[in-house]
């Protein structure tokens, strides 16, 4: 049996090579995954970089793709369904990471960038795994909350959350529905100032329209990463590339996600990384003392062009007690 994974996941080596001896694990870069590299392997384990479609598919025999993030717009699902290939995600993995994202971006706005009352209004657009943390947050917080998710039947019109947010944040997936979901149209119902925050996934925003907008932001996910638009980078007032959900533990739970999935799969023991002797101890926790997304956003926006290798060099940073935002 043979996995095929992205070099950048952690905790996925040491534990296969420990826990399951007679699998063969092959670590890669991103732009190293292509179909002759996946010919042979039974699984298939990616992150948002790869594209995971019938070019990339055609002809292995790979029975099981895992991608090690809540997001699956890159995974062709129906190629995959058609043709008898199991697909999971990871929901939730790193909702806690990106509650805290959310959290310290708020923190970090000055009443000058950002003028409001004692009890501003944030509009939560999706409420799943981190869109419920956000909310409870935000209450903690003594924010009043709008909710919006037609989905699950859960708050407000979208119209509605426009019209009397102070602050708007997104947590959906990205799809047919969801593309450009913040557009002109949902921009000019927004109340004047207000503030939007995207770290869900780029498409949803429509950055032309928000650029023009003329609305303050905050953007940790874009179209087109990781080629992005400079002068929506250069007008945020915080900008990161795509590491909201950049936590030891949220990853953690992602690889434990995919163990699951494959062990379920193929018939093996189970592993459990819980236990410390799966960790990388040389790895070194990121960044997370106040102040910690602008130094993000300051060297992005030094040099746009570096989105990818900034990403790739991001050392993951500890997160909060789940119990701490509820």
């Amino acid at each position: 049996m043979r996995i095929v994974f992205d070099a950048h996941i952690p905790f996925l080596l040491e534990a296969v090579q420990k826990a399951w001896p007679q699998v063969e694990i092959i670590p890669l870069k991103p732009e190293e995954i292509d179909a002759k590299a996946v010919r042979n392997a039974d699984v298939l384990i990616v992150r948002t970089r790869t594209k995971v479609n019938e070019a990339l598919l055609s002809g292995s025999r790979v029975r099981l793709v895992c991608t090690a993030t809540i997001g699956f717009d890159h995974i062709d699902a129906a190629y995959c369904e058609s043709h008898g290939i199991r697909w999971m995600s990871c929901p939730g993995c790193n909702a806690q990471a990106v509650c805290d994202y959310i959290e310290e971006a708020l923190n970090e706005i000055t009443n000058d960038q950002l003028p409001m009352t004692n009890t501003p209004t944030i509009g939560v657009v999706g409420v799943g795994h981190v869109g419920s943390l956000v909310a409870k947050m935000a209450e903690r917080r003594g924010m009043h909350v709008l909710l919006n998710d037609p989905p699950k039947g859960i708050g407000v019109s979208l119209d509605e959350l426009a019209q009397n947010s102070d602050i708007i944040t997104f947590h959906v997936p990205l799809d047919n529905s969801t593309r450009h979901l913040c557009d002109a149209a949902f921009l000019n119902q927004c109340k004047p100032g207000a503030l939007i925050i995207n770290a869900s996934r780029g498409g949803v925003v429509d950055e032309e329209a928000l650029l023009r907008s003329g609305h303050p932001y905050i953007l940790d996910t874009w179209e087109n990463e990781p080629a992005i638009h400079s002068e929506v980078l250069q007008h945020a007032l915080l900008a990161s590339m795509h590491i909201a959900g950049y936590s030891v533990e949220g990853k953690r739970n992602a690889s434990q996600m995919c163990f699951d999935a494959i062990a379920q799969e193929f018939g093996l023991a189970p592993i459990d990384i819980s236990t410390s002797r799966y960790l990388d101890i040389s790895h070194k926790k990121g960044d997370s003392a106040p102040g910690w997304i602008a130094r993000i956003s300051d060297s992005l926006k030094a040099d746009p062009t570096a989105f990818e290798s900034l990403r790739k060099a991001y050392p993951l940073r500890g997160q909060r007690k789940a119990e701490a935002s509820v």
